[in-house]
């Protein structure tokens, strides 16, 4: 074992068109038209030369857009890394540099084993040549014998699910056609290096289960994978670590449950903890003031990575401010596509009596396994019910990630595609046998 990929120092730049001021004056109009074609030269340089960049300083500059800016890290043999970070991040153009498809313009990088690189639909593919045809350039452009292609052929069409058209010209395949095919070679081929871009995305809700599960599987047998997408469950139960970027430069590294929670909390703005210092500013009635909303962890401790196999803590800690009140909290979880996934209140001797005046925390427990992994937004409330009033409600309070790293235990089992709904109970289940044959 040991670093595949080594990256140090890492830089690359672009030049950004600036709009000429207009020229009013005729004889100065001349003298440009004359020097256009020197200058029109020196532009064309200077969209690869930097000579006038100081790479040291952090002045900003409207002309220059740094899509990575001293990026370093080591990925070690067999490791699976999930990058991810907002549009506009760095993250596609790290992948083609590590896929030598542009050059850097400061850094160095040492890579150790064969990579295949799937950054955009039809990667790797000569259009006017058929499916069968491809497959054959992809393998050797990779290195592997034709015996080993043919060993290999059969599998690698039946994965892709095209049969019946893998001795039709690739530029006759749609899109989804040519990221199945595309990505059914670089599965079985056996590259050292797996370096996958979002272009998963393209195909179907059943053909990203069957390649995030294959990824796993190449990451089993030893490969180094590297995976970008915008999916946060997939990349924690895809990957073991995680890289986060923003604006070119690595701001985490970490594993995929506390790279996914800080890609969360940079990206929506929301964390699992918020506090109200100021009484002034608070949510609040005359009867009750709301003091802060957290998710934690069984510690007590707040938690944006909430382990799907531990109970998950929902806290509304607020002070009562006269007595003579029953008092209710409440919370409603939504998932992150809006989907309302329960609401709870606090039952039992406490909400049906007034509650004295003082400082409270309520905890809600959520069993283990029973959410599904993905990210969940918390809106919080504080009613009482009869007759009902509502004295305060705040809308996504809070927000926490769920993630689940496939160990088996749980119920998904050793299934690493994606599982639908938006809770996933861990079952008991019994088998009854009348008759074995």
């Amino acid at each position: 074992m040991g670093a595949v990929i080594k990256v140090s120092g890492l830089s690359k730049l672009y030049r950004l068109g600036v709009r000429e001021p207009e020229r009013t004056d005729r004889h100065r109009g001349v003298m440009a038209m004359l020097k256009r074609p020197i200058e029109n030269f020196k532009k064309y340089r200077a969209l690869a030369e930097f000579d006038d960049v100081d790479f040291g300083s952090s002045a900003h500059r409207e002309d220059i857009l740094w899509a990575l800016r001293d990026v370093s890290f080591e990925i070690q043999q067999g490791e699976v890394v999930g990058i991810i970070g907002t549009n506009g991040a760095g993250k596609s153009t790290l992948l083609k540099i590590l896929s030598r498809i542009t050059p850097p313009a400061r850094g160095r990088i040492e890579i150790r084993g064969r990579v295949y690189s799937l950054l955009e639909v039809g990667t790797g593919f000569h259009m006017e040549l058929t499916g069968r045809e491809n497959v054959y350039l992809n393998g050797t452009v990779l290195g592997m014998k034709k015996r080993e292609i043919d060993r290999q052929f059969d599998e690698i069409v039946a994965f892709s699910g095209i049969e019946k058209f893998i001795d039709t010209p690739a530029k006759r395949y749609s899109s989804g056609m040519k990221v199945r095919l595309a990505f059914a070679v670089a599965a079985h081929l056996n590259p050292d290096i797996l370096i996958v871009d979002e272009v998963l995305a393209v195909g179907d809700s059943a053909f990203q289960k069957k390649c995030l599960n294959k990824m796993h599987d190449v990451g089993q047998l030893g490969a180094t994978v590297l995976f970008v997408s915008h999916s946060m469950p997939a990349v924690t139960r895809l990957c073991s670590r995680g890289i986060l970027m923003q604006a070119g430069r690595v701001v985490k590294d970490g594993t995929a449950g506390e790279v996914a929670s800080a890609y969360l909390s940079l990206c929506l703005g929301t964390s699992p903890h918020r506090e109200w210092a100021n009484s002034s500013d608070s949510p609040q009635s005359d009867v009750v003031r709301l003091r802060a909303v957290r998710v934690v962890d069984q510690a007590g401790g707040v938690t944006l990575a909430a382990d799907i196999h531990l109970p998950i803590g929902l806290q509304l800690e607020y002070e009562v401010l006269r007595d003579q009140h029953v008092l209710m909290p409440q919370f409603d979880l939504y998932d992150e596509e809006g989907v309302h996934v329960f609401s709870a209140s606090e039952t039992g001797q406490s909400v049906n009596h007034p509650r004295l005046p003082g400082r409270y925390l309520s905890t809600a427990w959520i069993p283990s396994n029973l959410l599904t992994d993905g990210t969940y937004y918390l809106d919080a409330k504080m009613v009482t019910p009869q007759p009902f009033r509502e004295h305060f409600s705040v809308g996504q309070a809070a927000a926490f990630q769920v993630i689940d790293q496939s160990d088996g235990q749980g119920a998904r089992g050793t299934w690493t595609g994606e599982l639908n709904g938006v809770v996933r109970p861990l079952l008991k289940w019994t088998n009854d046998v009348s008759e074995v044959s």
